[in-house]
């Protein structure tokens, strides 16, 4: 009996172009992943989390308390699929981080996700502006935002950076409530940060969004302090 064998093929454009696209939706660069046949050192989860993140934050370190005890809850909470197979983030508590431009929010969210890796859990997650999240929702031709919407809501563990910084609108109000509400009934880990007050979350987001961030989040307040000029200066 003959055993017909085949030759590797070529992997088509569309495919491509799937590949690139779940890549981007785990915040994963694909000239990193490309470079793996090539890099003879293995390439550790805490390899992929920097070269997923922006260059700016590759080397971020939590080292505010709150945040520390945030990342701990988190991976005490994750679980393993099976038995065996390494734990991974399903749920979990949320934190919103409050305080000026340039107070270290941002640089503490990316740490927060690099601490949660060193303890050795699992963890697909995404990163985004509010701005950016907008943008990527608002609905144009050849684009499915409803897809999008959902991918971006039952995402494991999510950073959503300066809420509160992009023009108000009902739209926004709508989408953010729709965002919100899901994580908040399933109890998806979410880093949230912002420069509002809560009160003035209150009036950019209205009440649904607030109180259920209320309720799903620890609040940190940040030093009225800007690190980055403060730095500049010195």
């Amino acid at each position: 009996m003959r055993t017909r064998t085949r030759e590797p093929q070529a992997l088509g454009e569309g495919t491509l172009d799937r590949v690139a696209r779940i890549l981007a939706a785990r915040n994963v660069d694909p000239a990193a992943v490309a470079a793996l046949g090539d890099e003879p050192e293995p390439f550790s989860p805490l390899d992929a989390l920097s070269a997923g993140m922006p260059p700016r934050y590759q080397g971020a370190i939590a080292d505010h308390p709150q945040v520390l005890a945030w990342a701990r809850d988190v991976a005490e909470a994750a679980v393993a699929p099976s038995r065996g197979a390494r734990r991974q983030v399903t749920t979990g508590p949320s934190l919103l981080m409050a305080g000026v431009v340039g107070a270290g929010k941002t640089h503490q969210a990316y740490g927060a996700v690099r601490q949660l890796l060193q303890t050795g859990v699992g963890v697909r997650w995404r990163a985004t502006t509010a701005a950016d999240l907008y943008a990527d929702l608002r609905p144009r031709p050849g684009v499915d935002s409803e897809r999008e919407l959902a991918a971006v809501s039952r995402c494991p563990l999510l950073i959503i950076d300066d809420l509160g910084a992009a023009k108000a609108s009902e739209w926004v109000e709508e989408v953010t409530y729709r965002l919100i509400n899901r994580r908040y009934n399933h109890m998806l880990p979410t880093l949230v940060t912002t420069n509002l007050a809560i009160k003035d979350l209150r009036a950019y987001l209205g009440d649904r969004v607030t109180s259920r961030l209320a309720q799903m989040t620890t609040r940190v307040e940040f030093e009225p302090v800007d690190r980055r000029r403060r730095r500049a200066a010195a």
